[in-house]
């Protein structure tokens, strides 16, 4: 379907993406099980402290016997972190945001050594009228991954926004104008540390709460992450995996085209170069080139209307993970957990979660009592860039 802002006359043409809807997309694969520097590299990145993903004495210690990945871990694991099933079909003149993820746990964890396969599907799209771009598309997207002897790991569901460019740009929502970097005091960074010691401290030692003593109301600890900076999104985007030179190849089967390696309807300087790949290792790698190097490049943000360099949603999503994860200990689990995206962090921002327990459920859907945790991500403005909900199995009280 095509859609068209009457007020603006401005048209967002998706014609090409309805060929798509529900069929299998994204043929590409990781050459290499996960290793043991895959793991300490994504926390190290991520900033989570939790010693049984890094520390190979204390993992030995634990009740998993050695290293073992956080949740969201499961996202480095694949190609494109579920973006590319989501973006499929050629619609011109337009950029992508990550809009949020819906996530299914079923059991287990991963360790060094497993290797995910997956298969992925485009489910579907809807089109919105936003402040921020006029007609915009939400599309989603689903990958399945699977553990080498064919059980199900775990499903994501992914929303990526899809955008006309000019018109974001023309509506200066992001404008860097408006929104000048922020500069932090020695005593302000004095109290951004201080949070953020103080989280790591709340659960170092991966303490369950029994169910039987949670109550509906409690909160979490507070945590705080950044000054986002260029360079901690350059780390946080090192630490996928897939931005590795040579971890992963195109991998269709004889005959079928994949479409998400055609062009999708962005700007010539924020598109992948598949010759150029070939022979230049910066053009495979995503940073320089590509869709993504918009978030270091703050000529190429401005362009795509985002005034400036900004972080990932793929982070975002994993930090309320890890949040989540952090409060529930080590025998705590994650079965269900959605985020939604309402903005970026932009550089110079720190963001904060907080959390609260909303729910109490004493058998799950696995069996098991859980609960359910409402987060929110804030800006030092106030701003929500993130809301989350997540369903975790705790212990029954001995």
């Amino acid at each position: 379907m095509a859609d068209t802002d009457t007020e603006t006359a401005v048209t967002l043409d998706t014609s090409d993406v309805d060929k798509y809807v529900g069929k299998q997309v994204v043929f590409a694969e990781m050459w290499d099980p996960a290793s043991g520097t895959d793991i300490r590299r994504w926390v190290q990145s991520l900033d989570y402290a939790n010693p049984i993903h890094f520390d190979e004495e204390a993992a030995r210690a634990s009740q998993f016997g050695g290293l073992v990945a956080p949740q969201s871990f499961t996202v480095a694991m694949d190609y494109g972190h579920g973006c590319h099933p989501s973006c499929i079909g050629h619609v011109p003149g337009t950029h992508l945001i990550f809009g949020g993820e819906e996530w299914w746990f079923y059991g287990g964890r991963i360790r060094p050594g497993d290797h995910l396969r997956q298969e992925r599907f485009f489910a579907g799209y809807k089109v919105t009228d936003t402040s921020f771009a006029g007609p915009t598309m939400f599309s989603d997207g689903d990958t399945y991954h699977y553990r080498e002897d064919g059980t199900l790991f775990a499903k994501e569901r992914a929303t990526s926004i899809r955008y006309l460019r000019e018109e974001a740009n023309k509506r200066a929502v992001y404008d860097k104008e408006n929104r000048a970097v922020k500069s932090w005091t020695a005593e302000e960074m004095e109290e951004i540390d201080r949070i953020r010691l103080d989280w790591i401290l709340s659960n170092r030692e991966g303490i369950s709460p029994a169910w039987d003593d949670v109550a509906i109301g409690d909160t979490l600890p507070r945590r705080v992450i950044g000054p986002h900076t260029p360079l901690t999104f350059g780390f946080e985007y090192r630490a996928h995996r897939q931005n590795i030179w040579g971890t992963w190849r195109w991998n269709p089967p004889e005959g079928v085209v994949d479409p998400a390696k055609a062009e999708a309807g962005f700007s010539q300087d924020m598109t992948y170069d598949f010759e150029a790949q070939k022979i230049d290792p910066r053009q495979k790698d995503g940073l320089y080139y590509g869709p993504s190097s918009g978030h270091l490049n703050p000529a190429k943000a401005e362009k795509i209307g985002m005034g400036g360099t900004y972080g990932y949603g793929a982070s975002m999503n994993a930090w309320h993970l890890d949040y989540v994860a952090y409060w529930a200990g080590n025998e705590g689990y994650i079965w269900h957990s959605k985020t939604q995206f309402r903005k970026p962090a932009f550089e110079g921002d720190v963001t904060f979660f907080e959390g609260e327990v909303i729910e109490k459920i004493e058998t799950g859907e696995n069996g098991l009592p859980v609960v359910k945790v409402k987060t929110r991500l804030t800006t030092q403005d106030g701003d929500t860039i993130l809301t989350g909900i997540a369903t975790v199995s705790l212990p029954r009280k001995a």
